[in-house]
């Protein structure tokens, strides 16, 4: 695992950013792992400059992106979709055709899941796999648990998760309680991963997740066991950098 230490939060989606560019540049026809929230917003912003510079093509590329919201269709303003239309695939020239989530209308919770884990194994593994971090330590909408799950499945949010998420919505507006996402081993089977990271909230679950053990109960732990996985974080989120792992470089 390498980190990677950056002065501030506009330096850590640079260099986030640099590493996603530089992977469409290498293999145009990349599969990338997208994630949503408040964290990956300034890397898109970035992505999205690079392109109308002409310096990025994503015409090859396809997405998949991590979960979605049960209830929340495209139309929903606060859908993931939504969030991936309005920060990254509006923007860019990716095919709208090539951009899959798991389909948040779907009430068959059985269906929604079994329909993106045969769409995934049929794209074949993530190139790239840009992830954030719960504060409960939760990849994706993984929340802390008895057991590493597998294949996509529904999960019940925690109240720690739902009280973050209400940042995005609007007062009196309901926030989902539930959500459709890619499983841990899903996640792992990426070639690379690149989990960024900051704020000084973020210092704890940082610290378990590179320095405690493997475990359920901090699902993030499990990257330990991934042979390339780069950890981009602000300094406000490195209380004490040199106490976790070898620093990798900075940016």
């Amino acid at each position: 695992m390498q980190l990677i230490r950056t002065a501030d939060y506009a330096a850590m989606c640079a260099a986030c950013a640099q590493r996603v560019l530089a992977q469409i540049a290498r293999k145009p026809a990349s599969v990338l792992g997208l994630a949503t929230g408040g964290t990956p917003q300034g890397v898109y912003r970035l992505l999205v400059a690079a392109y109308r510079r002409g310096e990025a093509d994503f015409s090859q590329v396809t997405s998949v992106n991590l979960d979605e919201y049960v209830g929340l269709g495209p139309a929903d303003a606060q859908s993931y979709r939504a969030y991936m239309q309005q920060h990254l695939f509006a923007h860019v020239n990716i095919p709208p055709a090539r951009t899959f989530l798991p389909d948040g209308l779907e009430q068959d919770a059985a269906k929604a899941c079994a329909d993106y884990d045969a769409l995934l194994a049929s794209i074949g593994r993530v190139d790239l796999q840009l992830l954030g971090i719960g504060h409960n330590g939760h990849i994706a909408f993984n929340e802390p648990a008895e057991a590493f799950s597998t294949g996509t499945h529904q999960v019940r949010l925690s109240a720690r998760t739902i009280a973050a998420n209400r940042r995005f919505f609007a007062p009196g507006e309901q926030v989902p309680t539930r959500a459709y996402t890619m499983g841990v081993a899903q996640i792992m089977r990426a070639r690379r991963i690149v989990l960024i990271a900051s704020g000084a909230d973020k210092r704890q679950v940082l610290q378990q997740m590179m320095r405690g053990p493997v475990t359920p109960r901090m699902p993030a732990s499990v990257l330990q066991l991934h042979p390339d996985v780069t950890v981009i974080a602000d300094a406000a989120a490195l209380a004490d950098a040199a106490a976790l792992v070898d620093e990798g470089g900075g940016a």
